[in-house]
C-alpha cells in the first residue's frame, strides 16, 4: 500500500478537499486499492467536522468528504507516508524542522505541479475566493495526477 497525505494549516479545506479529489481520481483509474489517502494540518483541533462551505461545493462537485474530520500532524502519522504534500512553504519547513529525517517525503503542491514554489493560499484567511482556490486546487491535481502517483511509488 501506498501512503499519501496532504497537509495544510487547519486541515479544514485545502488539505481535505486534495485528499477527497485524489481518492476519486484513484477511483477513476481502478488504482484506489493500492492507495491510502488522507490528510492532516499543523495546526488543527482534531476532531472537527468539514465546514458547511467545504461540504456544499465537494457535493456540487461530485467530491465526497462527509466522513472527513479534522487532525493533526504527528510523528506517527507522517513516518507512516510514502508522500507528504503540503499546502504552503511554511508547513514543509515546519515539519522538516520538527520531524528529522521526513524532507525526502515532503513536498509543496505547487512543485510537483508547476515545477514553481509558492504556497496555495488558505481559504480560511480569505473566504471571498474560496471557490477559486478550490478550483485551482482541483484543477492542480488534475494535472499533477500521474506525478503524484510516480512520486508516492518512488518513496516505497
Amino acid at each position: 500500500m501506498l501512503h499519501v497525505l496532504f497537509v495544510c494549516t487547519g486541515n479544514l479545506y485545502r488539505s481535505p478537499l486534495a485528499a477527497a479529489y485524489f481518492r476519486m481520481k484513484l477511483k477513476h483509474a481502478d488504482l484506489l486499492q493500492d492507495y491510502v489517502v488522507g490528510s492532516a494540518g499543523t495546526w488543527a483541533a482534531s476532531g472537527l467536522p468539514a465546514p458547511p462551505q467545504l461540504l456544499r461545493y465537494s457535493r456540487s462537485h461530485g467530491i465526497d468528504i462527509s466522513g472527513h474530520s479534522t487532525r493533526e500532524v504527528d510523528r506517527d502519522l507522517l513516518f507512516a507516508q510514502n508522500l507528504v504534500i503540503v499546502m504552503e512553504r511554511g508547513h514543509r519547513e515546519a515539519l522538516i524542522t520538527e520531524f528529522a529525517g521526513l524532507d525526502k517525503r515532503i513536498i509543496l503542491l505547487s512543485e510537483i505541479i508547476d515545477k514553481m514554489t509558492y504556497d496555495i493560499p488558505d481559504p480560511a484567511r480569505n473566504m471571498w475566493s474560496f471557490e477559486q482556490i478550490a478550483d485551482d486546487l482541483i484543477a492542480m491535481i488534475d494535472r499533477g495526477f500521474q506525478e503524484i502517483c510516480d512520486l508516492a511509488n518512488e518513496e516505497k
